[in-house]
């Protein structure tokens, strides 16, 4: 009998989320970095095997909004919880289980099977992760604790041989050869996205935004142009730096990564632009491809 299903995984900002996402698929879905609300958008990654399909959905860090951009994040966070047949709660050793209490009483409505996922355990002792285990079980009665470590891969593929056990019988989804629901632009978008946060501080990774206007794909290349989008003349000059040096790295870094994901050639021009305010504007947001009731 095949099993397929859809494993959404929740969250708060910075307790790994999405480097377990891209364990678990076996491959660089979500961009991972050490700063809060990398991920923007809902993400799907597929497992295929000959008598599964797991269909993995990372979705943004659960936060309380302080403006549009948060609000179509919290929201796809939201809808996770609805169209679940597996609930992964990744929470961590650091974080206490009483974060975002809210959203945590929408889980514990749930009819569908609950893993937490403890993660960063190589950080912890037994004691303390004992007592950490016991407060989610009193949290979560339903839920199964289970703890992971990204960094040492442990106990990764317990959880997929758990959800496996766990998916109702089912044709797959998606096609066999299906890696995830996004295009390749979308990943393009991600991975400039990805160096901006890991080269710039404060507030500039948040305020910026990344557009695809050409992708030309050949067997052997492909010719992308994009555009970095910031609020502010003063973050452009920023993201530019002195005689162009910032821009340069950021391009020369996304440059290999895109050949390393591609594995194709790639060329890339990336101009920056201001888009004033773009994070508060529904419209904005809408033609960047958020949505505010997704």
């Amino acid at each position: 009998m095949h099993k397929a299903g859809f494993v959404n995984i929740v969250g708060n900002p910075n307790v790994g989320k999405s480097t377990l996402m891209n364990l678990l698929v076996g491959e660089r879905i979500s961009i991972a970095t050490f700063k809060a609300q990398t991920t923007r958008h809902r993400i799907m990654g597929i497992i295929n095997t000959d008598d599964a399909q797991i269909v993995f959905s990372d979705t943004p860090g659960v936060l309380k909004p302080c403006y549009k951009l948060q609000e179509s994040m919290r929201a796809y966070s939201e809808s996770a919880l609805q169209d679940a047949d597996v609930l992964l709660y990744i929470t961590d050793v650091i974080e206490t289980p009483d974060k975002n209490e809210d959203f945590i009483e929408e889980i514990r409505k749930m009819k569908v099977p609950v893993l937490v996922l403890i993660n960063k355990i190589d950080l912890s002792n037994q004691g303390q992760l004992e007592v950490l285990v016991d407060q989610w079980h009193k949290l979560l009665p339903q839920a199964e604790i289970i703890p992971v470590s990204a960094k040492a891969r442990f106990n990764v593929d317990a959880v997929v041989k758990r959800i496996k056990e766990l998916l109702p019988d089912s044709p797959p989804y998606f096609d066999k050869d299906q890696l995830t629901d996004k295009p390749a632009r979308f990943f393009v978008t991600e991975i400039i996205r990805e160096k901006i946060l890991l080269y710039y501080d404060k507030e500039i990774p948040y305020a910026v935004e990344v557009a695809v206007e050409r992708f030309k794909e050949s067997e052997k290349s492909i010719h992308i142009n994009a555009i970095i989008y910031v609020e502010r003349e003063s973050q452009k000059g920023i993201i530019i730096g002195h005689n162009g040096y910032a821009l340069k790295k950021i391009s020369t870094e996304a440059r290999k990564a895109l050949e390393k994901f591609f594995a194709k050639h790639i060329y890339l021009e990336i101009f920056v632009k201001v888009d004033r305010n773009w994070r508060n504007s529904a419209q904005r947001l809408e033609a960047y491809g958020y949505r505010l009731d997704p």
